[in-house]
């Protein structure tokens, strides 16, 4: 399929927003509580949250488990309802939707899940073809549609296989093309590569790319791994006991991230943390005849720069490679590289200041 299909019949809305926005999901101060058992207080899953989802991005929300996650995405189709606040879909308050004028609204917006959610007796053409079912549309347009879609997702030669037949890559693929039946224009993913495979991941997650850029569809998923975030989102949410404490292009919240949290997911994948023989020996003040680590990370244009021999050169410094790394967010390349330098304030202050005018960043971890 060379160009996007046409979008359904618009959903009754119950609110028009009236504000020009280049989001097209809106939090706006969201909360959601559940009742506890009795005696007890009720559990606040979201607390305040402000988010915006630009049209045609995909945004991903990281958070461990218990940070409210499930309950964010799951607000945006009204499968869960606001305890305060409001969520805004394409220009609709969805808060605002009785339960009819949501079961029409969730035709614009598509939904896979983690474990797939395909029914048994339904070969994969038929679970596509499902909501177009459920939504009258004849037995000629459903087949007109089904076939590009199954085409589109890799599945064509599958179309006539029943989920017992197919792996979980595949499974989903099919999750993935029936979520596109109704042609959404925003398509959420609820950790739908954490019961696969890291080659399968991959695959999926190369797909969600081509369905965005293909389809112009915006996307937002959750998960609790930074790799999939790295290898997928533009932007990233990081999500903390129902709270959003960190936002932003993906690309920068990797080169500076500002929140405890956010830290400690890119340390997972972009080679932060320190080996464990030099972590137990780091302390926060100098060591007699020791050396202060110093982390550099490499941005843009420079991450493939020869930094440390331009160091080395300028201030005649020895420098100690402990650890190193070079990767690609977002497209772009990226370093983080922990260098260990001769324990001495002056020069320390030398590399900080070398470093700033390289236009990278620097940051002292401590000394060993």
């Amino acid at each position: 399929m060379n160009a996007p299909f046409p979008i359904l019949s618009p959903a009754p809305q119950a609110q028009r927003d009236d504000h020009v926005t280049p989001s097209i999901i809106r939090f706006e101060n969201v909360g959601k509580a559940y009742a506890a058992r009795r005696g007890s207080p009720e559990v606040a899953a979201l607390k305040g949250v402000d988010l915006d989802v630009p049209e045609g991005a995909i945004l991903g929300v990281i958070g461990r488990s218990g940070a409210g996650k499930s309950t964010l995405i799951r607000l945006v189709n009204g499968l869960e309802r606001a305890t305060s606040g409001r969520i805004v879909v394409d220009g609709t308050d969805i808060t605002a939707l009785s339960e009819p004028g949501l079961r029409a609204a969730r035709r614009s917006i598509g939904m896979i899940f983690q474990h797939f959610n395909l029914l048994a007796r339904r070969t994969a053409f038929e679970n596509v073809a499902l909501p177009l079912e459920i939504a009258g549309v004849s037995a000629r347009e459903i087949k007109a549609r089904v076939e590009p879609l199954l085409d589109l997702v890799g599945l064509a030669d599958k179309r006539d296989r029943y989920p017992a037949e197919l792996s979980g890559g595949q499974k989903q693929r099919v999750g993935i093309a029936r979520a596109l039946a109704t042609r959404p224009r925003v398509l959420l993913s609820d950790e739908a590569t954490s019961a696969l495979d890291p080659e399968t991941t991959n695959q999926i997650l190369t797909l969600l790319r081509k369905v965005n850029a293909d389809l112009k569809l915006t996307v937002l998923l959750i998960t609790h791994e930074m790799s999939v975030i790295k290898a997928v989102a533009d932007r990233v949410a990081v999500l903390d006991e129902g709270r959003i404490v960190e936002e932003g292009p993906t690309y920068d919240l990797f080169a500076r991230p500002q929140h405890p949290t956010t830290r400690s997911f890119i340390s997972a994948v972009a080679g932060s943390d320190l080996p464990p023989y030099v972590a137990a020996r780091l302390s926060k003040t100098p060591v007699p005849g020791g050396e202060t680590l110093v982390r550099i990370t490499f941005t843009g244009g420079h991450a493939t720069d020869p930094v440390l021999s331009r160091l080395s050169r300028l201030l005649g410094v020895d420098v100690n490679i402990i650890q190193a790394q070079v990767d690609e967010i977002a497209g772009r390349p990226f370093g983080v590289i922990v260098v260990g330098i001769p324990n001495d304030p002056a020069t320390v202050a030398a590399i900080l200041s070398a470093v700033e005018t390289l236009h990278l960043s620097a940051e002292v971890l401590g000394h060993v």
